[in-house]
């Protein structure tokens, strides 16, 4: 089933120009972390020092928009300041505490920045998420399970969901909107996935899915459907198709 859907992508999306989104590339940045983004903007308030910093991000709840690794934050700024984007303006110590380095911005820094900003707001990036690459790979698993697995997540996403809305509410009482835009803006792709997997569900619910009886029949029988015969390689329905590979590959040894 896997090589069907492959074939299918090859002979059929791409020839009706689907999957193939020509969309502007992104200019590659000197220093391309999110997370520089963030301490750059932060650096734009006031110097700061590394400590403060991640304090400052931590505080502010920016690991819930980007996908932040402590380990590699002192490597960001040590490239930031490589790269001319910030500078250092005081090394000090107080008492027994370590030495530290206060950071400013550079007007090399802001520019950057700015000009990073009007990138990522104008310019539509394809993104990859581990739900795209597991319902690229779903024909490996019977329909019946892929649906319950699929109750399973619309059920989380509607619960977190409802978190997120009176999360909204709350902090809406208190911040000005512009900073709860990113919040909004997550919340809205929730809730378009929320409401596409709801519609996939119906489909297999009442059976219009297009072709979901042959996919059963494929798990139940290891046969191939007649009408996607032509879809598949020469040899693989008689040397036993997909799941035969599988059964081979489990009991393969490693060299």
């Amino acid at each position: 089933m896997r090589i069907l859907v492959y074939e299918y992508l090859k002979t059929s999306l791409l020839e009706r120009g689907l999957g193939g989104e020509v969309i502007e590339m992104a200019e590659r940045r000197k220093v391309g972390n999110l997370m520089a983004l963030s301490l750059l903007t932060l650096l734009t308030e006031r110097p700061m020092y590394p400590y403060e910093m991640a304090s400052e991000l931590r505080g502010r709840g920016k690991d819930q928009s980007i996908k932040i690794n402590w380990g590699s934050f002192y490597t960001v700024v040590q490239n930031l300041e490589k790269y001319g984007f910030i500078e250092a303006v005081n090394v000090g110590r107080e008492g027994r505490q370590p030495e530290r380095t206060t950071y400013q911005i550079t007007e090399a820094g802001l520019a950057e920045l700015k000009d990073w900003l009007r990138e990522l707001l104008s310019v539509p990036e394809r993104e990859y998420t581990r739900f795209e690459a597991a319902l690229g790979e779903a024909a490996v698993l019977p329909p019946d399970e892929v649906a319950d697995l699929l109750r399973r997540r619309l059920e989380a996403l509607d619960a977190t969901i409802a978190e997120h809305q009176e999360g909204m509410k709350t902090w809406g009482a208190g911040l000005p909107r512009l900073f709860l835009i990113e919040s909004e803006y997550h919340l809205a792709l929730r809730q378009a996935e929320a409401e596409w997997v709801r519609g996939l569900l119906q489909e297999f619910t009442d059976g219009t899915f297009p072709g979901l009886d042959g996919w059963r029949h494929f798990h139940e029988t290891g046969e191939f459907p007649a009408d996607l015969m032509p879809l598949i390689g020469p040899g693989t329905a008689q040397e036993g198709g997909p799941q035969a590979a599988a059964r081979e590959g489990d009991g393969a040894t490693e060299t």
